[in-house]
């Protein structure tokens, strides 16, 4: 049976030892600030001010039409050349990301036979980005089509989209939220391994289990003060999203709090099955962020979406808690699910918690045991 009062002797000689390490409190207090800003600010879906090269081989008003809707938008920055090569060398040397080709039939085409083309060029080797040129391209197309054709209202249909709970898109409303579970993963991952191999480098470990304070008793004593850490973590990185981001917090509070601290349970015992298995304080980080960081930036959906990677890696991502951390973190953000629809989240995250911390915490008395 586990007596609190030797846990709190342990968890006060780490907290005095937190005080004393400023690299502690910085990893703690500073780096989930940086990472949000840095995340926030550097990270844009959105593609805008697209470097644009174009050729007008018509210069009737037809084109011009066209050139201005497709200028006058944030999207699109437009730089006339005369000729195919030139625009050519424009693309070959990153000055331009499309280059735009209007033939001298243009306005012909479009008004007799309904047929008008325009050849554009595509950089592909920022793939990323293809997608979203080509769709502005296809809307300011379609926008200038009625222009020129003097289409109206009521000889169309017109289609309106309309985006939920993120209705303008915002690239920070998407990132923010996910980086809860990066900047946990790593402080309880890191911090933890660390100061438990700390004690095994220095050889205080067998000092403390000479003492009458049990194995498990000196495990919930000096990881404690790590949990409330990532606990303060999560709390700062929800400041911030409110603060500088405008990040909307629709859902349950109550809802959040629960997967978090199911999540930082996970992430827990595995800095502890880290300390277990390297004793040594480099070698620790190492292993920490390639378990905390890799899994938590590739596998959680944080970044890239878990629906278009191949079905292998999305078995392999169900695995990690990250990617169930993630998914009700964005859910309570911008959606407000209740618990009952995020039962799926909530189990795959409560299983994985529950098996890491067993397995870790089995083989760390073990450890000790021996």
């Amino acid at each position: 049976m586990i007596k609190m009062r030797r846990v709190l002797s342990i968890f006060r000689k780490e907290i005095y030892h937190i005080v004393r390490d400023p690299f502690t409190l910085i990893m703690a207090l500073v780096m989930p600030v940086i990472m949000v800003l840095m995340f926030g600010s550097a990270v844009e879906f959105n593609v805008q001010n697209v470097a644009t090269t174009y050729i007008d081989e018509s210069k009737t008003p037809s084109s011009l039409t066209f050139l201005n809707l497709l200028g006058s938008s944030k999207y699109f920055q437009l730089t006339s050349t005369d000729n195919i090569f030139s625009g050519y060398k424009r693309m070959e040397r990153e000055q331009a990301k499309a280059l735009i080709i209007i033939p001298p039939t243009f306005e012909y085409d479009v008004l007799g036979n309904n047929t008008g083309h325009i050849q554009i060029l595509l950089d592909g080797t920022d793939n990323t980005a293809i997608g979203a040129i080509g769709g502005y391209i296809g809307f300011v197309q379609a926008k200038a089509c009625s222009e020129i054709c003097k289409i109206t209202e009521h000889s169309t249909v017109k289609l309106v989209p309309k985006f939920l709970f993120n209705p303008e898109l915002n690239s920070q409303w998407f990132i923010v939220p996910g980086l809860a579970a990066v900047v946990m993963a790593i402080l309880s991952i890191l911090l933890t391994a660390l100061t438990i191999s700390r004690e095994w480098e220095r050889g205080s470990m067998e000092l403390l289990l000479s003492t009458p304070v049990r194995p498990l008793e000196i495990v919930v004593g000096k990881i404690m003060p790590y949990a409330i850490l990532g606990l303060v973590s999560v709390i700062v990185v929800y400041i911030v999203a409110r603060t500088f981001y405008s990040v909307p917090f629709v859902g349950s509070h109550l809802v959040f709090f629960c997967g978090t601290i199911l999540f930082l349970f996970a992430y827990l015992g595995l800095g502890l099955l880290v300390s277990t298995v390297v004793r040594n304080q480099q070698a620790a980080v190492q292993i920490a962020m390639a378990v905390g960081l890799m899994p938590s930036m590739l596998f959680s959906g944080f970044i890239f979406a878990l629906e278009h990677m191949p079905f292998v890696f999305k078995c392999i991502a169900t695995i990690f808690p990250a990617r169930w951390y993630v998914t009700i973190a964005r859910d309570q953000f911008l959606k407000g699910s209740s618990l009952q629809d995020l039962w799926l989240p909530f189990t795959a995250l409560s299983i994985s918690a529950y098996f890491i911390v067993q397995l870790c915490v089995a083989k760390f008395k073990r450890t000790l045991e021996q």
